[in-house]
């Protein structure tokens, strides 16, 4: 039997380009996260903010788009499941569900399908973790709005310095990364990671025994 012709060197010589390329994109990005002492302050503030919220009964919610909404559900559900240690579910969620989106978007429109849901469960001092890449997404920003007359805390996840979700939260994460969103988007799920892990800390350690 005869076997495949293998693809040619230039080929191969591509598909190198493009994976050392796209990592040494990607690493670049993290290195300059790593420096942005504004952007790592406001990650400290919203994972504090969260854990208020939480510890007063509190809920935090989470809304995107597309990968953003990816994001927003990884989120909420490693707070109300698990992420690295067993301790008691926390009240963390990602406006998702597929009936309330289609049910608002065809009677209001998309631009709604986030602020409904938070005037519908939103209180006084839950948290929204609003995510945009680009930091305009206006069903975002409305859910953003929604919140804030709620007296909710509104931390912004985005990856544009001067967006309009910036102006619209209290506390704003900005990972600049370049001008596509991948990269923008692999820094928000470190970020996510990152808040996870300070609210475990601040809420379970003394269970953990962790004393650091």
């Amino acid at each position: 039997m005869k076997r495949p012709a293998r693809g040619g060197a230039a080929t191969d010589d591509g598909a190198a380009a493009l994976i050392a390329d796209t990592l040494a994109e990607a690493n670049a990005a993290l290195d300059a996260l790593r420096a942005n002492a504004a952007a790592l302050d406001a990650v400290a503030a919203a994972g504090r903010a969260m854990v208020e919220a939480l510890r007063r009964g509190g809920r935090v919610f989470s809304c995107g788009n597309g990968g953003s909404m990816c994001d927003a559900m990884h989120f909420a559900e490693e707070l109300s499941g698990r992420y690295r240690d067993d301790r008691r579910a926390l009240a963390a969620v990602a406006i998702s569900d597929p009936g309330h989106l289609t049910c608002v978007a065809n009677d209001y429109g998309y631009e709604a399908v986030f602020s409904r849901y938070i005037e519908a469960h939103g209180r006084g001092g839950d948290c929204l973790l609003a995510i945009s890449t680009s930091g305009s997404s206006r069903n975002v920003l409305a859910a953003a709005s929604a919140a804030k007359a709620l007296g909710m805390t509104v931390v912004a996840l985005t990856g544009r310095a001067g967006a309009p979700l910036g102006d619209a939260a209290d506390i704003v994460i900005c990972t600049l990364a370049g001008r596509y969103a991948d990269r923008v988007q692999e820094l928000h799920i470190k970020i996510i990671h990152i808040l996870i892990g300070l609210i475990e800390r601040a809420l379970f350690s003394d269970d953990r025994g962790d004393t650091r």
